[in-house]
């Protein structure tokens, strides 16, 4: 079973909205996914896009080393989350000499791929 990881930081999305994109995707086929996240309407979905498209080039790495067999049409989305990243605080003035503060939040976006395991008993039959 190959499984890769493909991890982006501080990207400049709120956690809410990426979740809602990485909702669509999680469980299905690598790319499968990819073709959701192509047409997917929500900003969100273009950083997802290349964090998928990066686990499934992380796969290929990885199978390439190991020496091992790789069809890409196998890879699932085994896990995918995001976590909330630092928050840039920002002040913009308001009347009579107040501030109002404006948080910037920023998203930890994470994809797992993987092959699906293959019983030994199943193969040998």
């Amino acid at each position: 079973m190959v499984e890769s990881i493909a991890r982006v930081r501080h990207i400049r999305v709120t956690p809410r909205k990426a979740r809602r994109v990485v909702n669509l995707i999680r469980g299905k086929q690598a790319l499968e996914a990819l073709a959701i996240l192509k047409f997917a309407p929500q900003g969100a979905s273009e950083p997802v896009y290349k964090v998928v498209a990066s686990a499934i080039a992380n796969a290929r790495v990885k199978a390439d080393s190991e020496n091992a067999y790789l069809d890409e049409r196998d890879l699932y989305v085994a896990t995918a989350y995001v976590d909330e990243g630092t928050t840039l605080k920002r002040f913009q003035p308001r009347a009579q000499g107040r501030a109002f503060r404006i948080n910037k939040r920023t998203s930890h976006i994470t994809v797992v791929l993987a092959t699906p395991e293959i019983d030994e008993t199943e193969a040998g039959e």
